[in-house]
């Protein structure tokens, strides 16, 4: 399958190539610095320009069959009123871009979008959440459901759209594992907050294989969520992550603390989903790392003081 990817050369992008390049697929990458991105890249991948606010091309697509979305500006930042304006931009406007070109290209009959879980806003007290269930009423939420919106226009149109709300994704060389490790290697890490918030995590590998699995199984469409099917509390996260360590996580950062670095963002953190991958198990995906201990032992194998 001739496959086109935004976001190629980020912390999921460059994995999802190589799978599906492993997988007998070929691989057309959309990119604001194409020579970078395939720079990035394994050898037979090609590219287009695509900055996500201007008009794109059909042509730029590469006749592709199947379209995985994954560009956007990062949301772990302050949530400045600028900002905020760039990651709704990115992330509405870009996907709105996308799948008009795909409209008018009439070739794709296959697109995954990634979306979050933040789909479902916090403050939900440890409720267990499943793609059925409303979203919520924070400004992350209404960003997802805005993006959504536009990749459901795909659907609108005849193409098979999957909607990918993607949580906490765990792996040393980015995201959050990334930004914790220094601190509790250091035997200073612990819970955020009261510790009570869940975190919907999962292993950066069941994601990867989870958008495979989505392009390849047409009988799958709609939202779905990509976490690993045991969310954790954050204390629970933390106690794990030190004994996988062999470092002590007994500290706290403060909720007050966390709100003068991060202002409003910092919401994210302190409230949480408890969100559950009900459709991708019922569509018979099966997780190679649904524990959290195993999965961390996975992810860091010489892991200790």
């Amino acid at each position: 399958m001739r496959v086109t990817c935004t976001g190629a050369s980020g912390f999921l992008g460059q994995g999802l190539v190589q799978g599906l390049l492993d997988a007998g697929h070929s691989v057309h990458v959309l990119s604001r610095n194409v020579e970078q991105a395939l720079g990035r890249l394994p050898a037979g991948v090609t590219g287009s320009f695509f900055d996500g606010s201007t008009p794109l091309s059909p042509d730029a697509l590469g006749g592709a069959e199947a379209v995985v979305h994954l560009a956007g500006e990062p949301v772990d930042q302050r949530w400045t009123h600028d900002a905020k304006q760039r990651i709704h931009a990115s992330r509405v406007e870009g996907t709105r871009v996308l799948v008009e070109a795909m409209r008018q290209a009439g070739c794709v009959r296959h697109f995954v979008c990634a979306s979050a879980v933040g789909y479902y806003g916090g403050a939900r007290a440890g409720q267990p959440l499943t793609e059925e269930d409303a979203p919520g009423d924070d400004f992350l939420a209404h960003v997802c459901q805005g993006w959504e919106a536009e990749a459901h226009r795909a659907a609108e149109v005849g193409v098979r759209t999957v909607r990918l709300r993607i949580g906490v994704v765990l792996h040393p060389a980015g995201g959050v594992l990334h930004r914790m490790l220094p601190v509790f290697r250091m035997g200073a890490g612990g819970r955020v907050g009261n510790g009570h918030q869940y975190v919907s995590w999962v292993h950066r590998e069941d994601v990867l294989a989870l958008m495979r699995f989505a392009l390849e199984h047409p009988s799958l469409e709609g939202a779905v969520n990509a976490t690993s099917p045991e969310p954790v509390t954050n204390a629970t996260f933390a106690h794990t992550l030190g004994g996988v360590l062999e470092r002590p996580a007994l500290l706290q950062v403060p909720g007050f603390v966390l709100k003068a670095r991060f202002g409003e963002m910092a919401r994210v953190a302190l409230e949480g989903q408890r969100v559950m991958p009900r459709r991708a198990l019922e569509a018979g995906f099966e997780f190679r790392h649904p524990h959290l201990g195993e999965a961390l032992r996975n992810l860091l194998p010489h892991a200790g003081p």
